[in-house]
């Protein structure tokens, strides 16, 4: 038996604290126990031979005195244990003592009790032994004729079972069941007897199912899955038959059962590529998605919608632009990545024809969400103005649309979705000069109630930058100027007199925060320059005065710097003289004030800088803040990236990669041969699903470049010199590992019992205990275990060889095997995300691992190279801000585990200037969610910096 896996039918959990069993007290118990007692003896003697020992003499005592009871319970717990109970002799043959148990067997298959008869029937299709099944082949055929439902549909799977794997035993089975199919009415039975024909003779399936397609629709949903997956197999080994059958699945479409939806839809369009079927099968995929309440379902189909329409080409585009309205109803759905993708979808889906349509639809919803409570409220609100932005951009039409109802979301600026309405703002101003205008005006309008620091900052920009007549400039003063009356410089004194005169009333001080920098580096904020939640005298002033006066201090040197640039814009002398007060004033006003929120020194510079500029009027000024801003804005905005907001987090990295997949050609070693590749160009159009979902749930994660084959993940557990030599080749597959032992008996003695024992450390779970192997002298076996992964960290599998020399007594012998590390890159990959979203991470997360640079590379880029390559991680920071050699480089790293796990870095590292070629130094800053994530990671870069430099393969930058 030696190199033979062992089936596995039954996982059975038992407690590990359990007492040691006594071999003597489990007979006693079995023998002349209760009932009770006897449940409990035989449920300890299953969980020891599950734990790999042997009981001998066991055997005879059930046999004579559990076998022969009639309790339900002991019947249950018998067959599982003669499913794991070693029927066969060391020398291979049968034991004589199953002779008995084959005699219970058939008095069970002629029980008057059906669920007795059933649960035989069952457990005899997990039999391996030919002997043992043959002399119960006439009771399996006599139970085909049983009253009961449930005794006739689990000896069909019976004689399915014994069909396949013996097919000598029962050589008719396909007549004797095509027979039983004619004249059965449950469906239950129908559907397993069709089953097997469908596998084991396929012509008498399809006979039956000629006869008969007209009343499809009447049988029950098993009974029509079964169905479809003959129409598919039928039809694409045969594409003639399609018109026959195309008909049927039509019907399925609408039929009572959501499974049977589904596949027919999925069936329909790999059968038929006309804009009929294809818009037949979206329309039911998206009643599917409406109609199921589970999130994962709906996401699911969201996302085989999303896959027929990339692969439906050009009758797809005739055909599903009319349904793009009806996957909006899926908005309904509370789950916020089931909204995110069918806007997504929406998007992608819609024509010219209904945009206008959509946009009011999006209009209603944000009117709609605007009153939610919701924890996601403000998220949604914010995907909705993404697709809205992105609705502008495809179909500039209705560009004016959108506008007004953007604005109206731009409220205070205290909701997520503010900075998105800018975004959009400062497109269509730049994008639509017909509706420049318009938008403008109605901009103006909102900036006065803006009261975030960093809302109102990007919008002064707009109204500075933008302002290019004399009304529109004189309309952005009065705004301003407004925001900023003629200031008394007693008023604030007397407020400061006030303030000392009650010192009750004075607020208490609030700490200083940390913030982190763009570039990583943390900064201290103090809370007098934090945006003060609104009061009734601040509503009274304006919520722009607010954010000017008592804001953060770079918010009024923006706002000194709108003032100018609009001085240098107006032609009035007037206007010009005008902006430049209001300018002075604030930095009068803030001069005054130090004590309320004034200007940092920075910001007052700034702000003194820009207005004296303003006055000189210097031409390289004027330059600069009316023509290289709007150039720089042109070429931002020609970015792929910065056209528009994702709506969906990993777009473009899922685009590069199946870019760089259509680039690159080679095909690796293992890689098997697809034969249907070899066939004509009319059979190459259509994919076998079956193949394809087998193929993706196998693949696992895409290997890099370093990583070919399977021999690169050997391990070696023990040493040469060990009378048992073992290795395992590490098989990393989403949240399996696999474990493929070799085992190699180096002795001249057979062992016996030779198991291979795993404990693990961290997030790991062994599945199944190995199953233990004879080894002849010089012999080996393969050896397969499966360990489930929770979470992202690294772990720990060790453990030992217990054998047994045959001939030796009871002495066991032990190896000890090396300890097998998981490597935390197995499970995370490179993600992209936004600089805010990356900001928001990073001042959300609480586990941070800082990890010191210790390395002999000398150069900035090939050590953030070998950095990249070694954590499996993706560069946020574009190209150009890493170009140039300027002895620093500070960047943001970014990855995603297959958990839904975020992994943040930022790589701070520099090369000493008064040290040519020394090597490079600085620290790397990890922040995860979980403290396991941190760590882990930080260990692998501490790794890394002891091994050889390898180069990333070439990621496109965020």
């Amino acid at each position: 038996m030696a190199g033979v896996e062992q089936p596995c039918y039954t996982l059975i959990n038992f407690p590990t604290d359990s007492e040691p069993h006594n071999e003597m007290q489990l007979k006693l118990d079995l023998e002349k126990g209760d009932i009770k007692k006897k449940i409990e003896a035989l449920k300890k003697t299953i969980s020891i031979i599950l734990s790999g020992e042997k009981i001998p003499g066991l055997l005879m005592i059930i046999i004579r005195f559990v076998l022969p009871l009639q309790d339900h319970t002991i019947k249950k717990l018998l067959l599982i244990f003669w499913e794991i109970v070693p029927k066969t002799s060391p020398d291979g043959k049968l034991l004589q003592e199953m002779i008995l148990v084959c005699d219970a067997y058939r008095k069970d298959l002629q029980h008057p009790n059906e669920f007795i008869r059933g649960s035989t029937l069952r457990f005899l299709c997990k039999l391996k032994e030919p002997e043992l099944l043959e002399p119960l082949m006439p009771a399996i055929r006599a139970c085909l004729d049983h009253r009961h439902s449930y005794v006739r549909r689990n000896a069909v799977l019976a004689i399915f079972t014994i069909y396949r794997n013996f097919e000598f035993l029962i050589p008719d089975a396909p007549e004797l069941v095509g027979t039983f199919l004619e004249g059965e009415q449950d469906m239950s039975c129908k559907r397993n007897a069709f089953l097997m024909l469908l596998h084991a003779e396929q012509e008498r399936a399809l006979a039956y199912l000629a006869e008969r397609l007209d009343h499809v629709h009447a049988f029950g949903d098993i009974l029509q899955l079964v169905i479809v997956e003959l129409i598919y197999k039928v039809c694409h080994a045969n594409p003639s038959e399609r018109s026959r059958f195309i008909r049927t699945v039509y019907g399925l479409l609408n039929a009572p059962s959501a499974a049977v939806r589904y596949e027919a839809a999925g069936t329909l369009v790999t059968l038929s590529c006309a804009p009929a079927a294809i818009k037949a099968a979206a329309a039911c995929y998206i009643d599917l998605i409406v109609k199921e309440s589970d999130n994962n379902v709906k996401l699911i189909v969201v996302g085989r919608l999303s896959a027929l329409r990339a692969a439906s080409g050009d009758a797809g585009a005739r055909a599903l632009p009319d349904l793009a309205m009806d996957v909006l109803r899926v908005l309904a759905a509370s789950d916020l990545d089931v909204r995110r993708h069918t806007l997504h979808l929406a998007l992608e889906l819609v024509g010219s024809r209904h945009a206008e349509e959509l946009v009011g639809a999006l209009r209603k919803e944000a009117a709609r969400a605007q009153l939610a409570d919701h924890d996601d409220a403000d998220k949604y609100r914010q995907l909705l103005v993404r697709a809205m932005h992105r609705a502008a951009l495809k179909f500039p039409e209705v560009a004016g649309t959108v506008a007004p109802a953007l604005l109206e979301m731009l409220g205070d600026g205290s909701e997520a979705a503010a900075a998105d309405v800018l975004l959009f703002l400062r497109h269509a101003l730049h994008a639509f000069p017909d509706l420049r205008p318009r938008i403008y005006s109605k901009l103006l309008e909102a900036v006065s109630g803006i009261r975030v620091g960093k809302i109102a900052r990007p919008a002064l920009w707009l109204v500075a930058e933008f302002a290019e007549s004399g009304d529109s400039a004189r309309a952005a003063l009065d705004v301003l100027g407004a925001a900023l009356p003629p200031l008394a410089s007693a008023a604030p004194r007397a407020e400061e007199e006030g303030a000392q005169e009650n010192p009750s009333v004075k607020e208490k001080e609030t700490p200083a925060r940390q913030l982190v920098t763009s570039d990583g580096a943390y900064a201290t904020q103090s809370a007098f320059n934090l945006p003060k939640a609104a009061t009734a005298a601040d509503s009274k002033v304006g919520g722009l005065s607010s954010a000017l006066r008592e804001g953060e201090s770079f918010t009024a040197a923006c706002a000194c710097s709108a003032l100018a640039k609009l001085s240098l814009r107006v032609r009035e002398p007037a206007l010009a003289n005008r902006a430049l007060h209001l300018a002075a004033s604030l930095l009068a006003y803030h001069k005054i004030n130090k004590g309320a929120g004034g200007l940092t020194a920075d910001d007052a510079q700034h702000g003194a800088t820009c207005v004296r500029a303003a006055a000189a009027r210097p031409p390289v000024v004027r330059e600069a803040l009316l023509h290289a801003s709007r150039r720089a804005l042109h070429a931002l905005l020609a970015l792929p990236e910065r056209a528009a907001p994702a709506l969906l987090p990993d777009s473009e990295a899922e685009r590069s990669a199946r870019g760089a997949e259509r680039v690159s050609r080679r095909a690796e070693v293992e890689r098997g041969i697809t034969f249907a590749a070899l066939a004509g160009a009319a059979a190459t159009q259509h994919h076998d699903i079956f193949e394809v979902s087998l193929s993706k749930a196998l693949q696992g994660r895409s290997t890099t470049s370093s990583e070919r084959g399977k021999l690169s993940k050997v391990t070696q557990l023990t040493g040469f010199s060990d009378p048992v030599y073992a290795e395992a080749i590490v098989a990393v597959n989403q949240y399996d590992i696999v474990l493929d032992v070799l085992v190699v008996n180096q002795t001249d003695d057979t062992l016996q019992n030779c198991t291979v024992e795993l404990a693990t450390l961290g997030e790991l779970r062994l599945v199944e205990r190995p199953a233990g192997v004879v080894l002849a002298p010089r012999d080996f076996a393969s050896i397969r275990a499966h360990v489930k992964v929770a979470s992202t960290e690294n772990g720990i599998i060790f453990g030992n060889i217990v054998y047994e020399v045959s001939g030796a007594g009871t002495d066991r012998g032990v190896v000890v095997l090396n300890d097998i590390h998981i490597d935390i890159v197995d499970y995370i990959q490179p993600a992209a995300c936004s600089d805010a979203d990356f900001r928001h991470m990073w001042a959300e997360f609480e586990w941070e691992n800082k990890v010191s640079v210790n390395t002999n590379i000398t150069d900035l880029k090939e050590y953030l190279q070998h950095l990249l390559a070694s954590t499996n991680m993706k560069c946020l920071t574009p190209d150009k801000a890493l170009s140039g050699q300027c002895g620093f480089m500070a960047a943001n790293l970014y990855a995603r585990s297959i958990f839904g796990e975020d992994a943040l870095a930022n790589l701070s590292i520099e090369t000493p200037l008064q040290r040519p070629g020394a090597p490079v130094v600085g620290h790397v800053r990890i922040r995860a969610k979980t403290q396991g994530m941190a760590l882990s990671l930080g260990d692998k870069i501490n790794m890394m910096h002891k091994s050889p430099p390898k180069l990333a393969e070439p990621t496109v930058a965020a």
